[in-house]
């Protein structure tokens, strides 16, 4: 290597000595479901950092020292207003994008929460909250959703079979 030249670092292109590398940022999504086949999605408000006017599941960012559980509880009281019965991480995804460029590990997780407490906690980033079936989802979804709720239904299916009540157990 000359002088001037530096090594080759995901996110950094050769030649751009001194600037510090990018890291991928971790994210915990959830997919909130009430335990009998249904999930909760949110449409994104016009405040919303990407894709407003789109239906997405919860997510939000691991902060320093944080557990993915607690990060799960924290995010799910402040979008939704609701506390978590049941999480099980079901999935991670490495998720890259141009538009807006960004990089990030979503570590996904399957939540159960109480649909009766479940309220719009971030006004400023999403407008409305419902339950869906998987048949009736509604439209357009964030570009990202289809995969987590991939994830989500083969989660479902493993440990709900014959479609009872995963709360059950």
């Amino acid at each position: 290597m000359t002088a001037g030249q530096s090594p080759d670092v995901v996110g950094v292109p050769s030649g751009s000595a001194g600037r510090e590398p990018r890291t991928p940022a971790v994210s915990c999504v959830f997919v909130c479901h009430d335990g009998q086949g249904r999930v909760l999605l949110a449409r994104r408000g016009a405040g919303a950092r990407d894709e407003p006017g789109t239906w997405d599941c919860g997510a939000g960012a691991l902060e320093y020292g944080e557990s993915f559980e607690t990060a799960v509880a924290r995010e799910v009281r402040e979008e939704y207003s609701a506390e978590v019965l049941e999480a099980e991480t079901i999935g991670v995804r490495n998720v890259l994008r141009e538009n807006p460029a960004s990089h990030w590990v979503a570590v996904i997780f399957a939540v159960r929460v109480n649909p009766g407490e479940v309220a719009i906690g971030e006004p400023h980033k999403f407008d409305r909250l419902d339950w869906f079936s998987r048949d009736a989802l509604p439209s357009p979804l964030h570009s990202q959703l289809a995969e987590t709720l991939a994830l989500f239904h083969t989660w479902r299916e493993r440990t709900s079979p014959h479609g009872e009540d995963v709360s059950a157990r």
